[in-house]
């Protein structure tokens, strides 16, 4: 279903009884984002808030795709996996052979459908030109600071245009803007993404660069700049397919070699100069749920903003997860699913990406099984696919397990895993936002292989033995490694032989030699995998624990297999993963480490101390207080 504009929308969250209106005033510096990480937390993502006294002229719009059916809603389907099915039945219909006029007269009607999702441009002013601000001035706009060590406030949902000056190809894409003047931003945009290409071209040239911003609009605008599209994919085709009809186009006042939706609320024109100095921007609270930390980006010159005459102002946060961007994420991987299965990896039956892997940290992939070496071919293959090169563990699994259910699905894939053989090791380009890169944009990459191996595959040298561990063993570990602050064991009773260790770090090699002296203990056979996280980190909640984990590792860096002997010539094998913080004087890491995000003290208290007259319902404390304790420091970058 087309909405008609961001109001259409919100009315409609408001209808399904989806949406909370707030009238006390709300400061947009970090007190919007405060009342939003409660809300986001809550089970199923909360409800969409819209924050109507903000101090401005506009007010805010925030989570509103931050549940699963909230993202249904704004995509105008039932379930995810019914674009999925569409994008499938349509690849199905174009590759089947036509045989005789009458199977090709039949593809006329699709045919047309494909027509009637290309954008258009239309002549005149759109809605979004209805008021043209007569000296631009982004002050006026309710621009958030999210997080206490942000850089300043950053327009946190910005769907950014621009075109390759060679052959004029449009990108659609999304990156984070600093407001650092009335009329100046930062251009976040990473090596890797087209923007970032379109703009070497205009250095090539060394001409200015136009870009145009929107904000808000139909939500599938703001999902489809986030949706990982080949180069020559035009964005505007996608929300064109999501919403079954074209997104209709107006050209630009200031930079008319742009277009933009005509419905948009917001429209920041401008331009970036390459031969301009770069700007120092960030930190930023980012999806990681740690900050990102300065660096040099391009900047970019608002040469004119419009907007709509009741024009909202759509916002997200991202932080510690869960947030609203981990919805989107799943829409991405139920919609993306088809044409992966379809053109990379044929064999390939279901995804998923936990939240706590943020994205492209921890992919799940279940596959039909037909022979040996199978998991690695989809591994390389998967590698290949454009934005799935930046993912550091890959679990690759077959039929015998659900994937959503993790609880069985760890049984099976630890039940079918070698730790010696089945686990592989590999490097290449990752998140720019990967702190734990030796390299920024390079390190390490991990598949397990998680299948009923066939014999091609199975090594009989090994055996795992049964498992020796019991109420007694933690205290004896304890005992004999008092740098170990914490034990999580409750994996082990559940049938999945992993263990979680709180560290407390004090030299080189610290890690390796502990994973060596432990799988030395009898109390260790039987266990093939230990995860160990720094001291702070509470092991007993796991989610979190498995956060802190997959951010902080570099499998190929930080992977240690240990081999022990056994008497019938055979051998027990078990790996150990390295999920603590990484500083130059313990692990000779060159690069600054950031901090977690955590609200400060200050802000906590304004919105506890007005929550009651927020209209929310019963209070809900920060999630912030469960990570207090887990900070080094209180600026962005830990002191190393």
């Amino acid at each position: 279903m087309p909405y008609k504009n961001l109001k259409h929308f919100i009315d409609t969250l408001e209808n399904a009884g989806e949406l909370v209106r707030i009238k006390t005033y709300v400061d947009p510096k970090l007190e919007i984002a405060e009342i939003t990480d409660r809300v986001s937390k809550s089970p199923g993502g909360g409800k969409a808030l819209l924050f109507e006294n903000t101090g401005y002229d506009f007010p805010v719009l925030i989570n509103s795709m931050g549940s699963y059916k909230r993202m249904c809603l704004a995509l105008g389907v039932q379930e995810l996996d019914d674009v999925s099915r569409e994008i499938e039945d349509l690849f199905k219909m174009l590759s089947k052979p036509k045989e005789g006029i009458l199977d090709k007269l039949s593809m006329l009607p699709k045919l047309s459908q494909f027509a009637s999702w290309m954008p258009k441009v239309v002549s005149g002013k759109g809605a979004c030109q209805e008021v043209v601000m007569q000296d631009p001035d982004l002050g006026k706009l309710p621009v958030m600071q999210c997080w206490p060590k942000d850089g300043g406030p950053f327009i946190t949902l910005p769907v950014i245009h621009t075109k390759d000056p060679n052959n004029g190809s449009r990108n659609v894409g999304m990156y984070r803007m600093q407001v650092f003047e009335k009329d100046m931003t930062g251009m976040h945009w990473h090596k890797h993404k087209v923007s970032a290409k379109h703009f070497m071209e205009y250095k090539k040239l060394k001409k200015r660069m136009p870009v145009a911003v929107i904000l808000g609009g139909d939500p599938v605008y703001t999902y489809s700049a986030t949706a990982p599209l080949p180069e020559n994919v035009d964005e505007y085709m996608l929300a064109g397919f999501l919403r079954k009809k074209k997104v209709e186009l107006v050209k630009c006042i200031s930079q008319p070699e742009l277009e933009v939706p005509a419905d948009a609320d917001f429209v920041i024109e401008g331009y970036v100069d390459p031969e301009e100095e770069l700007i120092w921007e960030g930190p930023f609270g980012d999806h990681t749920g740690y900050y990102s930390l300065a660096d040099w980006y391009p900047r970019f010159h608002v040469t004119c903003i419009t907007h709509r005459k009741d024009a909202v102002y759509p916002s997200t946060i991202v932080g510690i997860p869960p947030q609203e961007d981990a919805w989107i994420g799943k829409a991405t991987e139920r919609i993306f699913l088809a044409p992966i299965k379809m053109t990379l990896v044929p064999e390939i039956v279901d995804m998923d990406m936990p939240v706590e892997g943020v994205f492209h940290n921890l992919v799940i992939a279940q596959i039909k099984k037909d022979y040996a070496g199978q998991a690695q071919k989809v591994m390389n293959a998967m590698w290949g696919a454009g934005q799935m090169m930046f993912n550091k563990i890959l679990v690759v699994t077959d039929e015998g397990a659900a994937i959503q259910d993790y609880k069985q699905l760890a049984q099976y894939v630890f039940r079918h895993l070698n730790p010696a053989t089945d686990i592989y090791l590999s490097q290449g380009p990752m998140d720019v936002l990967d702190h734990s890169c030796s390299k920024m944009g390079f390190g390490g990459k991990m598949c397990i292989d998680g299948t009923k191996k066939y014999e091609e595959e199975s090594d009989n040298s090994y055996e795992t033995g049964r498992l020796q561990y019991n109420a007694a063993s933690e205290a004896l570990i304890r005992e004999r490694f008092p740098e170990i602050k914490g034990i999580n064991a409750s994996l082990l009773q559940m049938d999945i032989p992993c263990l979680l260790v709180a560290v407390q770090k004090s030299r080189p090699f610290h890690i390796k030699e502990l994973n060596e002296a432990l799988y030395e203990l009898p109390e260790m056979t039987g266990i093939k995998m230990v995860l160990y996280v720094e001291h702070t980190v509470d092991v007993s909640d796991l989610p979190s624990a498995l956060w802190r984990f997959c951010n902080n590792l570099d499998p190929k860096r930080d992977s240690f297999i240990t081999e022990m002997p056994l008497p019938n010539h055979k051998r027990r094998a078990g790996i150990g993963f390295d999920g603590t913080l990484k500083t130059r004087i313990l692990d000779n890491f060159e690069r600054d480490w950031p901090n977690i995000i955590v609200a400060d003290d200050a802000t906590i208290r304004k919105v506890d101390d007005k929550w009651k007259d927020l209209g929310m319902g019963p209070f809900i404390a920060s999630p912030s207080l469960k990570y207090k304790q887990q900070i080094y420091g209180q600026e962005a970058v830990v002191q190393q």
